[in-house]
């Protein structure tokens, strides 16, 4: 125990270093107080990432058809809660597309900063993405982009909640929680056969997080340009992760296009009878 706390001093004497005092306004809210749980969650997933793929390595894979149902509308709801209350609490506070500082609307940026607390505790929920693919042998999802945004998000937003928790930090995750409604909304209707011929938005999935990630950096650019009083640092530091988001989401869609092409030609030389699907799966066309 002597130990532990001896981390966390250390750990919370370098947070003061570099960031300097933490946003009374979050004190002894859930997690924030102390780096130490968001520091063992992020060890406990990537562990559970790796040595979860060597013991499913030799054995069968798991459907876990209803629980991805259950989990993908749980989380599309949740992001939609997210979403409705950052438009509702910024509009009525009056805030400011181009710079919002974090002290000028009152009440209103706490309301802010409550549901940005929900969008940092829905990335440790968002770590069960990871462990699925693990339980179902869908190594080929789990890709260096995947596990270092699911990492490095909730860690970041650790940060964000104890020092930037509300002004211009809204702008992304009201963004994010837009696109989490349409994708988690696409996972949990993907798994009924149904409604696959209904789920057209799919191939504009990787594309929308795209123009996320490029309006996100031109919203954090504009505050640098003409300032609101938002520390710059953490501006800087925001420009700099979307960036490594947005290279590597680029390699991954010029990668998946690449590999699709082949196979684009390979089905249109295909008789006529059949079609596949997005999944793999073939089905006979209706007459």
């Amino acid at each position: 125990m002597n130990h532990l706390q001896s981390l966390d001093e250390r750990l919370n004497a370098l947070f003061y270093f570099l960031f300097e005092d933490r946003d009374s306004r979050v004190r002894g809210w859930l997690l924030l107080d102390s780096y130490l749980p968001t520091l063992s969650l992020t060890i406990l997933y990537l562990l559970t990432v790796y040595l979860g793929s060597k013991y499913m390595r030799n054995r069968p894979a798991y459907s876990l058809k209803g629980v991805l149902q259950v989990y993908n509308f749980s989380v599309t709801m949740l992001s939609l809660y997210m979403l409705v209350e950052l438009v509702s609490a910024t509009l009525s506070a009056g805030y400011r597309l181009q710079c919002q500082g974090l002290h000028e609307a009152g009440e209103a940026d706490l309301r802010v900063a409550k549901v940005l607390w929900w969008y940092y505790f829905s990335k440790v929920i968002e770590f069960l993405d990871t462990i699925f693919f693990v339980l179902r042998k869908k190594n080929s999802q789990i890709t260096f982009l995947h596990v270092y945004h699911h990492a490095s998000m909730f860690n970041i937003w650790w940060c964000v909640l104890n020092w930037i928790p509300c002004g211009q930090s809204f702008f992304g995750p009201t963004l994010n929680s837009f696109i989490h409604v349409c994708m988690y909304s696409y996972y949990g209707l993907s798994t009924i056969p149904s409604m696959q011929k209904y789920l057209w938005w799919k191939r504009y999935l990787t594309q929308a997080q795209l123009i996320q990630f490029i309006l996100t950096i031109t919203h954090t650019l504009s505050a640098i340009v003409v300032p609101c009083g938002f520390p710059v640092g953490c501006l800087l530091f925001q420009f700099s992760y979307m960036a490594t988001l947005v290279i590597l989401f680029v390699n991954f869609y010029v990668q998946t296009y690449r590999k699709r092409r082949p196979e684009e030609s390979i089905k249109s030389s295909r008789p006529n009878g059949h079609s596949v699907s997005t999944n793999g799966t073939s089905f006979k066309k209706r007459k």
